[in-house]
């Protein structure tokens, strides 16, 4: 049996991200639009702390999965009704944002509420990939996006946090 390691892993999950027109730099702006008016930011910190997130075993193995599943029904390897429940984004499947899921709630309420934002408004990358839909599934890789973006936000939001009370201590 073949063993992954976790950078072999990282740069799949990268790449199945490339394959579906997910750039970095791409959810590096979303997060810059979430956290400018919180926090001193830069694009080059937000791609920072996305590249952070997708480094994690959770974030990677929810992106490869996710991805795979919009592969796959896009391919019509999966048997009715499921293959067009997912196809259409049917709105009360949650499944999608349910696997999103694991990776905000890595951090916290601020990444929770940050996912729900995201999940409404389709800001970005993720408007354009939920935009797809009828020509592409794209169910989980919006949502997936959304969590990623969501995510790398909330760890730049406590990262700054972290270093005002730092700051503020040794006052």
């Amino acid at each position: 049996m073949y063993k992954y390691d976790m950078e072999e892993l990282y740069r799949l999950a990268l790449d199945a991200l490339a394959e579906k027109g997910v750039r970095v730099q791409d959810i590096a702006e979303i997060v810059y639009e979430l956290q400018k008016d919180y926090v001193p930011i830069t694009i080059e910190l937000c791609e920072e702390n996305v590249l952070a997130v997708l480094r994690k075993r959770e974030t990677i193995h929810a992106v490869l999965t996710a991805l795979a599943i919009d592969k796959a029904v896009d391919q019509k390897l999966f048997d009715e009704p499921i293959r067009t429940i997912i196809a259409e984004d049917e709105g009360l499947y949650g499944i999608d944002e349910v696997m999103s899921l694991s990776i905000v709630n890595v951090y916290g309420s601020i990444g929770l509420t940050n996912f729900g934002y995201l999940d409404k408004k389709k800001i970005g990358i993720i408007d354009k990939l939920d935009k797809m839909k009828g020509k592409e599934v794209t169910t989980f890789s919006d949502d997936m996006v959304a969590a990623i973006a969501a995510a790398a936000a909330a760890r730049l939001a406590h990262s700054n946090r972290n270093t005002e009370e730092a700051e503020n201590a040794h006052e």
